[in-house]
């Protein structure tokens, strides 16, 4: 009786407890987002309870059709800490670290790694990587994965900063999250999510695809799947939520610049439908405007104004430019540490508090004409505009004929940029990088390049060659 007793008591208490899997970003050498709730999530075979204990504190999470959640404290930056998660099975997950977790995601230019890809290098690429040893820098690279349905799990690995690690991380999210971790002195956590070739679409739930764009007919490639509307937030952005984060930087656009009359519509869509689904509120959203290439065209010029635009009506976000950077023959600029680092100056400002730096190039504000002169205004430019020695290349003034003449200017002391031609005796229009491929040169007195502008709204105009 006694022996059956005992039998049926332990019995018992397996049962209360379920077979867990955490979901697969939680392991060994993890990096957890630092003062904010903490979620951890995962699947059980049993409606019954998870028990997880994080720095001496236990926490208990029921189990609702086969997910469990629960949030631990807000915690202050440091570790190592264990954290051991228990049901029916017992998982302990150590050398854990508290810092900054930012996602890192887009297109080819954000899964470059540091190596390089053949033929197409990145500058300083050799240095970089043998001074990357960082145990307090971690990376993790999510498998690049399609699915046509939501996944739960992705496949990856937390890796501390070290050269056989880095040569194969996305060399502009390195670059971000080298200089995040230096100035802030805390661990920062990465999380790459990338895959070259894809449009917006292939990253936006496809509820909000099917409301908002109903009536599109999205440009499909059979021999490339992974474009395909939603699979790519489906396979690699979905398995993430809502993994606790500080915010997401964005590398992307060259796919969807051959209709990009829906970009900033589209691309407002899919930060909104990111910042619903992980309920992290309007978390930051930091992206880059697309570098020229000498593609033939105009198409990318639009494409950088949609991305501006973008900037300016979506809350929370900003934008490094990179239009002095390009490359003509090559859409993969080997030039990435300024990338990452001008969009790392965007998180230190706004969301650091490294309120005495300038961390966006120049904006364009507003436009008045004097006689036969245009003079140009500019957001984020208040100590004044600079070439930094170079010309002053793409700039050009019309009048209400439309045809673009290239134009002389002068910098002014007040940080306006003064345009004229002797072409045109009235002007009303001034465009600056309004081309596939230019050569930026207008810069803050930061050295931040402004975005290419028009002031315009034209679609039928003319460019007179010199």
């Amino acid at each position: 009786m006694t022996r059956l007793f005992l039998t049926l008591l332990l019995l018992a208490c397996v049962s209360v407890h379920a077979e867990i899997t955490p979901n697969s970003l939680f392991q060994d050498n993890m990096v957890l987002q630092r003062n904010k709730p903490i979620a951890v999530f995962g699947k059980a075979t049993s409606e019954r309870n998870v028990s997880i204990t994080f720095k001496n504190k236990e926490y208990l999470a029921k189990v609702n059709n086969g997910y469990w959640k629960v949030f631990l404290d807000e915690s202050e930056a440091g570790g190592p800490f264990t954290l051991i998660l228990k049901g029916k099975n017992e998982i302990t997950l150590s050398n854990i670290l508290v810092g900054e977790v930012w996602l890192c995601s887009g297109q080819s230019n954000m899964k470059m790694p540091l190596k390089g890809n053949s033929g197409q290098p990145i500058n300083g690429s050799n240095t970089t990587i043998l001074k990357s040893n960082n145990p307090q820098l971690r990376l993790f690279t999510v498998k690049q994965t399609r699915s046509d349905e939501p996944f739960e799990a992705c496949v990856g690995e937390w890796q501390s900063a070290k050269p056989s690690v880095v040569k194969n991380f996305s060399a502009t999210a390195y670059f971000y999250g080298r200089m995040l971790q230096e100035t802030l002195g805390v661990p920062v956590g990465l999380i790459c999510s990338a895959w070259g070739g894809t449009p917006a679409e292939a990253w936006t739930p496809e509820e909000v695809l099917n409301s908002q764009f109903k009536d599109f007919k999205w440009p499909l490639i059979p021999s490339k799947p992974h474009r395909d509307p939603t699979v790519l937030y489906n396979g690699m952005i979905h398995p993430l939520i809502p993994f606790t984060i500080k915010g997401a930087i964005w590398y992307q656009g060259e796919g969807n610049k051959t209709y990009h009359e829906n970009y900033t519509k589209l691309f407002s869509a899919m930060i909104k439908s990111w910042r619903d689904r992980w309920g992290q509120g309007d978390f930051p959203f930091y992206f880059v405007q697309i570098a020229p290439f000498g593609f033939g065209g105009d198409n990318q010029a639009y494409l950088r104004e949609k991305q501006l635009k973008t900037m300016l009506t979506v809350p929370n976000t900003g934008m490094a430019v990179t239009l002095d950077i390009g490359e003509r023959l090559c859409i993969h600029p080997a030039e990435k540490q300024k990338v990452g680092e001008r969009l790392a100056l965007w998180s230190l400002a706004k969301d650091y508090g490294f309120t005495d730096i300038q961390y966006s190039g120049p904006v364009y504000k507003s436009l008045e004409i004097k006689g036969n002169k245009a003079y140009v205004s500019f957001d984020y430019a208040d100590l004044g505009l600079s070439t930094f020695g170079k010309e002053l290349t793409s700039i050009r003034i019309a009048g209400n004929d439309k045809m673009f003449y290239n134009a002389q200017y002068n910098i002014l002391r007040n940080g306006t940029l003064e345009v004229w031609s002797s072409q045109v005796e009235n002007p009303v229009a001034v465009r600056y990088g309004w081309e596939q491929y230019v050569d930026g040169a207008l810069y803050n007195t930061a050295g931040l390049p402004a975005s290419s502008f028009r002031t315009d709204t034209w679609d039928d105009y003319q460019v007179v060659k010199d």
